[in-house]
């Protein structure tokens, strides 16, 4: 086991990586106010791993509640977050309670919203259980849901007791879902590790064949890279707003195809691809730059042609965003591989032609 530390002053908290970690009760109760956790989990999910964490902490005396909720990100929305609610107040469950995340983002940021919110806040650990929560939505503590405008325009910065990422769990990982986690791998080398951009272009067919030393130190180097920026700028204000790379055009084709048709790591591989193209317009990578980024994206098995949704429906989508200031959209962008830059210093006319000329027509 491998365990980094989120230094937020009190609310700092630990990071353990390591295979078989569900089983280790020892690692969680350090983190509970009171003998009582509430999972909440999926559908997919449950089956797997539910007793297993159940069981070991039953061994210790803990008393749990359940909740089980239909897996996908189209039910990352108000209805569902209330499922969790009522089963918090039926069950009476206290400030104390501690909530656990069972499951990859779209549980993890409900959960997390639900305790940010419940009782005006009580305690939450994150159990990532795929590659794109382990090395992403599970640190840092946002949290949210869906609104059929936008992605993640209702949430909460709520900071999780503990991150416990168990990489065993993703030998159940469906393929596809484990290329969609590379996307958000793939992004903190391109934002601000160029070393790491590389070792990925020597490892790349390791992590899909699962080789649990690559696994492991993926998710290690992409959860120092996140828990650093998270430090330094914990609300966004800054230099976080890097680790969007992609997503504006991503939730856009999220959101405009429909929430779980395009999964968020697909959907931010394609959206790569848009930025890097805009970068280039603007003359900071060159052809070459861009070819080297498809390519590494093409060889995770990930998408990297955005849909035609059209450039209008494009540009209403994108204007729903978190990084929208003073009626201005911002764009994560590359002044090069490895070096990311947060600018609202964009010509339309830029973003038509990339948004015309790079998306696919079929």
């Amino acid at each position: 086991m491998q365990t980094l530390t989120v230094d937020l002053n009190e609310r700092a908290y630990p990071i353990h990586i390591g295979k078989g970690l569900l089983r280790r009760a020892d690692l969680i109760l350090p983190h509970l106010a009171r003998k009582q956790v509430a999972i909440v989990t999926n559908t997919t999910v449950a089956p797997l791993y539910l007793d297993t964490l159940s069981n070991a902490l039953a061994a210790e005396g803990i008393d749990i509640v359940p909740i089980i909720l239909p897996d996908g990100e189209a039910y990352k929305n108000a209805d569902t977050l209330n499922q969790i609610y009522d089963a918090l107040l039926t069950h009476r469950c206290e400030r104390k309670t501690t909530l656990i995340a069972l499951g990859g983002g779209v549980i993890g940021d409900l959960t997390g919203f639900a305790a940010a919110t419940y009782l005006r806040g009580v305690p939450f650990i994150q159990i990532p259980t795929t590659l794109l929560a382990q090395v992403d939505s599970s640190v840092g503590g946002k949290t949210g849901i869906n609104h059929p405008l936008g992605k993640n325009m209702i949430g909460a910065f709520y900071q999780p007791k503990l991150v416990l990422a168990d990489t065993a769990t993703l030998d159940t990982l469906a393929d596809r879902e484990l290329s969609a986690g590379l996307a958000e791998v793939i992004k903190y080398g391109l934002i601000c590790d160029l070393s790491f951009f590389g070792w990925l272009e020597q490892n790349v067919e390791k992590l899909l064949a699962r080789d649990q030393e690559a696994v492991a130190y993926a998710v290690k180097r992409s959860c120092e890279n996140k828990a650093a920026v998270v430090i330094a700028d914990e609300r966004e204000g800054g230099i976080r707003a890097q680790l969007n790379l992609g997503h504006t055009f991503g939730h856009a084709i999220e959101a405009g195809m429909g929430y779980g048709n395009w999964l968020h790591g697909e959907g931010v591989s394609a959206g790569t691809m848009l930025a890097a193209n805009l970068s280039q317009r603007l003359g900071w990578l060159s052809e070459q730059d861009v070819a080297r980024i498809r390519a590494l994206f093409v060889r995770a098995k990930l998408p990297v042609d955005a849909p035609d949704l059209g450039v209008e429906t494009y540009l209403d989508l994108m204007a729903v965003d978190k990084k929208v200031e003073s009626g201005r959209m911002r764009f994560v962008l590359l002044k090069a591989i490895g070096t990311a830059v947060v600018t609202a210093d964009v010509a339309e006319q830029a973003l038509r032609d990339t948004l015309h000329d790079t998306t696919r027509h079929d």
